[in-house]
């Protein structure tokens, strides 16, 4: 997921929220999840078993739009899926 906006407005978000955003993507079956930012936009990268499982986490999760509209979002955030490739060269990603 990728949206512009403030990333040091996410940083200071209320931590009790963001960490709740987290175990309840956990509890729907997120494998892992962390922010990037290149200075104007904030990267949120996720592996997840499926896109559905995804999904229905993500249009269930109201929290993520407050986080978003903190951050001064201005439009939605664009949501790409990647299939993981069968490649040996990974580096500390089991």
């Amino acid at each position: 997921m990728r949206v512009s906006g403030d990333p040091r407005a996410v940083e200071a978000f209320d931590a009790a929220t963001l960490q709740g955003v987290a175990d309840r993507g956990k509890a729907a079956g997120a494998i892992r999840h962390r922010f990037f930012t290149n200075g104007g936009e904030v990267l949120v990268i996720d592996e997840w078993p499926d896109r559905e499982s995804f999904q229905a986490f993500f249009e269930s999760e109201t929290d993520i739009a407050n986080v978003m509209a903190a951050a001064g979002a201005t439009s939605p955030p664009t949501i790409e899926f990647w299939d993981r490739m069968d490649v040996s060269e990974s580096i500390n990603w089991d």
